[in-house]
């Protein structure tokens, strides 16, 4: 069995996240407790009891849904003895979610990627005025379609750009609200009936975001990567990666460009890949991967049960 380790981004958070792994195992309870102090603030006291608002903003909810990420690895190898890197082949995480996967493959230290998704989400929370951007999810419709929706928009209304490119019939859209709202009548007037608007405080993975990407950029430049232990899959080129500069650059670029997820799960084949383990809170992975990768095993891990089913399984001891 050849494993992809796959990490959640923002929107899989959940209030009680981590708590179960934390009370049953020391080594997840270690990892909350050094973001909690990375971040000087408890945030796993909003994790464990505190209210959903809270929980989603962005600066809250990117560095939680990395911890309880890397508190699943901690278990997975307080619990087989072997680092990941004995047991995945490669890892890939869905925008916030590369971070995560950087810090299971060793290439970041958890301490610093806590630090740098406070940093990231509110530099993304403050790149756009509140109200003056959104995003949608259009299902339904091609990559092709999307695209030819957005070279209709006339740019005098702003910008509209494809944010991510999650699964087949699955696309999100980011950008001015003006701009969104005009892509969505030419897509419903071409006959796409289910298009969702999201909940979110700025327009993600798009051109708007070029003044996060900046300050993201002068985050990174005072952190010194070490080589992943895995290949890194990168959202921006959906291409598995070990260099540090091209990792990092990437880490910038993911700012302002899609996340190219479809195109991730498209080439996992070709890799050798035979089962995807989503690790953290919620099972969005899992579901994408059902629709992108059918013919490859998926499963998440959440909960000591399923982590220890799985190990079992796979006779990981």
């Amino acid at each position: 069995m050849t494993i992809l380790a796959v990490f959640p981004g923002q929107g899989s958070q959940k209030v009680g996240m981590g708590l179960e792994l934390s009370k049953k195992f020391k080594s997840a309870q270690m990892v909350f407790e050094e973001v909690d102090e990375a971040l000087s603030f408890k945030l796993s006291k909003v994790m464990k009891e505190g209210d959903d608002e809270t929980l989603k903003l962005t600066e809250n909810a990117q560095p939680a849904l990395m911890a309880t990420g890397i508190a699943v690895v901690r278990v997975i190898e307080e619990v087989t003895g072997k680092t990941l890197g004995k047991i995945v082949s490669h890892a890939a995480g869905h925008s916030l979610g590369e971070y995560t996967s950087l810090v299971s493959a060793g290439s970041l230290t958890l301490y610093e990627a806590a630090q740098l998704l406070k940093i990231r989400g509110m530099a993304m929370q403050n790149a756009v005025p509140v109200g003056r951007g959104s995003m949608a999810a259009i299902l339904g419709a091609s990559i092709e379609d999307i695209e030819h929706f957005i070279a209709l928009v006339d740019g005098s209304n702003g910008l509209v750009e494809i944010a991510n490119d999650n699964a087949p019939g699955q696309v999100v859209v980011s950008g001015n609200l003006e701009a969104l709202n005009i892509l969505i009548k030419l897509a419903k007037d071409s006959g796409i009936r289910k298009i969702i608007p999201l909940s979110v405080s700025a327009p993600f993975h798009c051109s708007l975001m070029e003044p996060a990407a900046k300050n993201m950029e002068i985050a990174l430049k005072k952190i010194k990567l070490v080589e992943p232990d895995f290949p890194i899959i990168c959202n921006v080129s959906s291409i598995p990666e070990t260099s540090t500069q091209i990792i990092k650059n990437n880490l910038i670029l993911q700012i302002t460009h899609r996340v190219r997820w479809r195109e991730t799960m498209e080439s996992l084949s070709r890799l050798g890949i035979s089962q995807i383990v989503e690790m953290g809170t919620g099972k969005v992975l899992t579901g994408l991967a059902k629709r992108g990768a059918p013919e490859l095993n998926s499963i998440n891990l959440e909960n000591s049960e399923e982590i220890l089913q799985w190990v079992k399984t796979e006779k990981l001891v």
